[in-house]
This record gives structure tokens, C-alpha cells and sequence, in this order.
């Protein structure tokens, strides 16, 4: 089976969470046991951070998201060396880069890919491009919920529901440099047509990415 896995910056990155970061190195050595693997780390807050610095100076957009691309490669750089040898001597920076970490029988770590998308996207066009099984995203909610559950109480969790109505629940449908909700506009305009699972499961508790890649239920599963 092919999987992507989104590390979201909001988990490993927001703080940085070294105790975390290693516990991702074990869980990515026992998926590759019987999986091809391919992780796709986000910058998170440091990331936020730099673009404001950047339009603080009058950068343009595309400038803001390249500076946030570089930070997620670091985040990347750190947990490919935290990985060692199942993973190539480089993370990945484009799409053929991807292709032939997974024909030497390598785990593809990667960040941001090119302006215009965030990690998100970039996991939707890999998965898309390798024909993935799946992505599953550990991020900082247990799933898809109804409304923003840190601001309404009332929120319910979705179990199931299709990239369409992920779409209206969302608030935004467009990319912007710096954009933070559960899953990217952009990521779903590239899933919404194929059938490529998303799973979205909470990140801190590192072993929610082994259910999921079992096919067992938790966080939201999108298709």
C-alpha cells in the first residue's frame, strides 16, 4: 500500500516537539515494513511567523510562501536525519525527486513544494501523482468537526463526509500565504475528483496514524 503522511506543523512544530519528532521516526519505521511511504512535514507557527515578517517588509505573496516553503525543509531536514538510513540522503523538492526515493525502496520526506500551495496541497499532488491509497494528516484536532470546536461547544465531529462538504464547512476556499484551517482549499480541489482517502486523526498521540493505516475507525475520514 502507498501512504502519505501530513505531519502537520501545528503538531511537531508549535512548539518544536523533539520528543515528538522521535516518536514519528518509529511509527514511519514500522508503516515501511509493509507500505511505500512518503511524509510531508509543515512549517507551523515558526513558518506563520516568518510570513508576517515578510509582508512586515512589503514582500509579495509568492515571496511570503517561499520564505514559509524554506522553513517547512528544515522541519523536513530534521526528521529525514532523525530517520537515518530507511530514509534517501536528501528530502524531496520535487516530484521526480519522490519517484526515485521510492524506487530505491526509501522513505520520501519532503516540505513544500512551490508557491501557491501549502504542505496540504503538496500531499494531495503527491498522493495523486504515486496513486497513494491514502493520506492521513496528524494535526491538532481529533477530526473534521462541524464548526471550530476551540470556539463553539456546540461542535460535532464528523466520523465520514465527502471532500463537497468539507468544502462548505470550511472558511476558507482559496490559498493564501499563511492559511491555517484542518485542510487546505487547495488540497481538496486535487483530491475531490479521484479517489484518494484523507484521513484526519490527532496528531499527539502518534499510534492514531497506525489505526488509521489499519483501516480502523477514528478521527474523519474524507472521500
Amino acid at each position: 500500500m502507498r501512504i502519505v503522511l501530513r505531519l502537520g506543523g501545528s503538531v511537531l512544530a508549535s512548539p518544536i516537539n523533539t520528543d515528538l519528532i522521535g516518536k514519528y521516526a518509529k511509527i514511519v519505521q514500522t508503516l515501511q515494513q509493509h507500505n511505500e511511504l512518503v511524509v510531508v512535514v509543515g512549517g507551523g507557527n515558526l513558518a506563520r511567523e516568518f510570513i508576517d515578517i515578510a509582508k512586515k517588509l512589503c514582500l509579495e505573496e509568492k515571496d511570503q510562501d517561499e520564505i514559509a516553503i524554506s522553513i517547512s525543509r528544515v522541519f523536513a531536514q530534521l526528521f529525514l536525519k532523525k530517520i537515518g538510513s530507511i530514509g534517501d540522503i536528501k528530502i524531496a523538492l520535487t516530484l521526480e525527486d519522490v519517484n526515485n526515493c521510492l524506487n530505491k525502496g526509501k522513505i520520501v520526506v519532503m516540505g513544500g513544494l512551490r508557491p501557491g500551495i501549502t504542505t496540504d496541497a503538496v500531499a494531495a499532488l503527491v498522493a495523486k501523482h504515486i496513486q497513494a491509497n491514502m493520506i492521513i494528516k496528524g494535526t491538532n484536532q481529533d477530526g473534521v468537526y462541524t464548526k471550530d470546536p476551540k470556539k463553539h461547544n456546540d461542535a460535532i465531529k464528523l466520523d465520514t463526509l465527502s471532500y463537497t462538504d468539507l468544502s462548505g464547512i470550511l472558511k476558507e476556499n482559496k490559498h493564501k500565504a499563511g492559511i491555517h484551517q484542518i485542510v487546505d482549499p487547495e488540497a481538496i480541489k486535487i483530491l475531490k475528483n479521484g479517489s484518494i482517502r484523507l484521513i484526519i486523526v490527532n496528531g499527539f498521540n502518534p499510534n492514531n496514524i497506525l489505526v488509521a493505516a489499519k483501516g480502523e475507525k477514528i478521527g474523519t475520514k474524507i472521500s
